[in-house]
């Protein structure tokens, strides 16, 4: 059902596919030993094949079909739980876009249809089922999830659902900060990470997700806009590509990066040392951007030391750069150096450097350090000694 029979019919291969079944979750459990229920919003069975997960939910029922006990509505609208059971028919107008609505059946090998998603396929369109407004206030994240749609599988948002994305963003401020996490990783981790963003700040989404980055974008510095974000979200889907790893720590240092950078420049004004400065900002910027979106400390630590290492990789004398090179952090830190070069934040001629001195061996290092060193300093004591004697 849903995204894999999509897939399939778009040609392309499906990450996963979803089970649909009129069997309650209790009875799915009593069918298979090895499964387990999750949620309480959405009550599923996960039935585990080893380290495979095979998804199973039940036909939910339309709204107001409920017998009183498992659908649960807020003031708002929002959908708090929708444990309502019901048949395929009804099930299907439960989705979220009539391409997600498609069901193969393994009995007749056939697809079922009742939301025209086979026509939206067709016509390159993904479409809200039922009103727009009422859908994405039961689950305002529906409107993320039509962005990361329209990037990953290129169709447009039909017209009415896309006035209700430009209306209803603010409703995203009221969906917990974990969930939100969820779905950020789920938008730029796909392939098309700059689709996507580019798409977020057209719907004026990206805000409720990063507002001190929005804020940073809005200014230009020395009149040309930062580029920073585009440059590691473009890179992201190229190392997805080609099959490399990613991870949230690297992403968020790029995506909070300018705010943590104009603090940081003003701390230094104000006074504060470099390294301290840097850090008092880091903190900052995290405290409030985990108010948005929650950031597990397994990635807020190493994104925060590779921060860290930033002003450091400019000094590299003495045993300095041998020390940093054995840091655990050093290739993120690296990378991001290589980011940072190519917005012009920092000179060219150092990432260069530290791309010769990992390469080469260390009698080149050594003469690499030496030469940093300028000639005075090398000579010491003779040269003051001489000056003395004059």
């Amino acid at each position: 059902m849903g995204g894999g029979v999509r897939d399939l019919l778009l040609g392309r291969e499906p990450k996963d596919f979803d089970i649909a079944t009129d069997a309650s979750p209790e009875e799915v459990r009593g069918l298979f030993r090895n499964c387990r229920l999750v949620g309480r919003r959405f009550r599923l069975a996960h039935i585990m094949f080893g380290r495979e997960i095979i998804e199973v939910a039940t036909f939910r029922a339309q709204a107001g079909a409920e017998d009183g006990s498992g659908i649960e509505v807020e003031e708002g609208g929002r959908l708090l739980r929708d444990n309502s059971f019901g048949t395929l028919e009804e099930d299907a107008w439960r989705r979220d876009f009539t391409i997600n609505a498609l069901y193969y059946s393994i009995e007749d090998f056939s697809v079922a249809d009742y939301t025209d998603g086979m026509a939206d396929i067709e016509a390159g369109l993904l479409r809200v089922i039922g009103e727009p407004e009422q859908r994405f206030r039961e689950d305002p994240v529906r409107m993320l999830r039509a962005v990361r749609f329209a990037a990953k599988i290129g169709f447009r948002i039909d017209e009415a659902s896309e006035a209700k994305i430009f209306e209803l963003g603010y409703l995203l401020d009221d969906i917990p900060a974990a969930r939100l996490f969820d779905e950020v990783l789920k938008l730029f981790f796909g392939g098309c990470a700059l689709q996507t963003f580019e798409l977020l700040r057209h719907y004026n989404l990206f805000q409720y997700l990063f507002p001190q980055t929005d804020d940073e974008l809005a200014e230009e510095e020395n009149h040309f806009p930062h580029t920073m974000v585009m440059r590691a979200l473009a890179n992201t889907d190229i190392r997805i590509a080609q099959g490399k790893p990613v991870t949230p720590a690297f992403l968020y240092a790029a995506l909070l990066w300018e705010p943590v950078r104009q603090e940081w420049l003003q701390r230094q004004e104000e006074g504060v040392p470099e390294q301290p400065a840097l850090t008092q900002a880091a903190q900052d910027v995290i405290g409030l951007q985990i108010e948005c979106t929650s950031l597990p400390r397994r990635f807020s630590t190493p994104m925060q030391e590779i921060w860290a290492m930033q002003p450091r990789l400019a000094k590299r004398a003495g045993k300095r750069a041998w020390r940093l090179l054995e840091h655990p952090r050093f290739r993120a830190a690296y990378d991001f150096l290589l980011l940072c070069a190519e917005t012009g934040e920092v000179d060219q001629a150092l990432a260069e450097w530290w791309t010769v001195f990992q390469e080469v061996d260390d009698e080149q290092r050594k003469e690499m350090v030496r030469k940093l060193t300028p000639k005075r300093s090398r000579r010491g004591g003779r040269s003051s000694n001489k000056k003395a004697a004059d």
